[in-house]
Formats: structure tokens, sequence, C-alpha cells
């Protein structure tokens, strides 16, 4: 295998595969819209500002309104209090603007806040390692951080499947406990 870092298909492409941050990697940090409820109109998240105490669940899907999204995002909504007792704060990002995000969560009742990486569209996303360029949208992919922002689980997934809760829970419960060895991709 080989890493092509400036390769066709962006950064983070291992043999024309998107290879996510490694497991171990000290993320970095960034600032985007944000779609909220609890934020106001206009505003900015930095990544290494949220929750400061707590996990962090980034959930990198390719678009607002296409079904699977759709139905991967409302089943994190469903588990977002067993998510909160695990010590995780959750955060979709996509390529879509703050107006979509904005009539996106309303009509998915999502009350966790979304990010628009648009601005120049994908450059978190690519940084992550998990931008598709030909679509020009972020693959469907997973990442837990612990409270230090280091990655403590990665992964992509293809677009037609929904990742489900299972592994994010069992990471953040490792984290939870302190065992290290369960958490990986």
């Amino acid at each position: 295998m080989s890493l092509h870092p400036d390769g066709p298909g962006g950064l983070g492409v291992v043999d024309g595969l998107l290879a996510p941050l490694p497991v171990g990697t000290r993320v970095p940090d960034f600032a985007l819209p944000l779609v909220s409820p609890q934020a106001s109109h206009n505003s900015v998240l930095r990544l290494h500002g949220v929750g400061r105490r707590q996990a962090l669940v980034l959930v990198f899907y390719p678009m607002d309104w296409e079904p699977v999204s759709c139905e991967q995002l409302t089943l994190y909504q469903a588990h977002i209090d067993t998510l909160a007792r695990l010590g995780a704060h959750l955060l979709g990002i996509s390529c879509d603007h703050v107006y979509s995000h904005t009539a996106f969560a309303r009509e998915a009742r999502l009350g966790f806040p979304l990010v628009a990486d648009v601005q120049p569209r994908g450059a978190v996303a690519r940084r992550y390692g998990v931008f598709r360029e030909a679509p020009g949208v972020s693959a469907r992919a997973l990442f837990v951080l612990d409270t230090l922002r280091i990655v403590r689980f990665g992964k992509t997934y293809p677009d037609a499947l929904n990742p489900g809760v299972d592994e994010l829970l069992t990471t953040l419960e490792a984290l939870s406990t302190g065992d290290s060895s369960s958490t990986g991709r």
C-alpha cells in the first residue's frame, strides 16, 4: 500500500481508496459555520473548543436530505441520551451550506450541531482523509475523539450503508472505562 497525500483522489488516498486519519492521531483543529438549536445565527464552531471534557463523535456524511444520511443522523438523534451518558458530544459534518443544514435539522428534528464544510468546499473532510473529489462530497465516515482530540476510532463506510451505533457505543464504553485496547478501527 502506498499513501499519496496529493494524489488524484485528494488528501488521504491509499492506493485509490480513502484513508481516514489513523487511530492515535491528534486531529487538526477547524472552525466552520454552525447550525445548532443552541447556537445563534452566523455562529462558528471551533473543534478544539467543543466539549473539552467530553469525547467527541464526528459524523461525516455525503449530504443533507440523502436517504441514508437522514436515516443515520436520525438514528444518532434517537441515541443522543446514551451518547451523553457515555460522555460524548456529537457533531455532523457535510459539504452542504448552513441554509440546507438549518432546514434539514429542523425537518429531521436533530438536536445536535451540524457544521458546513463549504469554504473552501470539503477542506475539513480533505484534512481528515474523507473527501471524495469526483462527486465533491464527504465520504460517510465516523471518528471518535478523546478529550485530548486524539482519534480513538476512525472508519469510512460505503455511501449506501448506515453505520449504525454499535461501533460508536463500543468505543465510547471503552473510553469511559479507560480501556483503550477496545478502541481502533
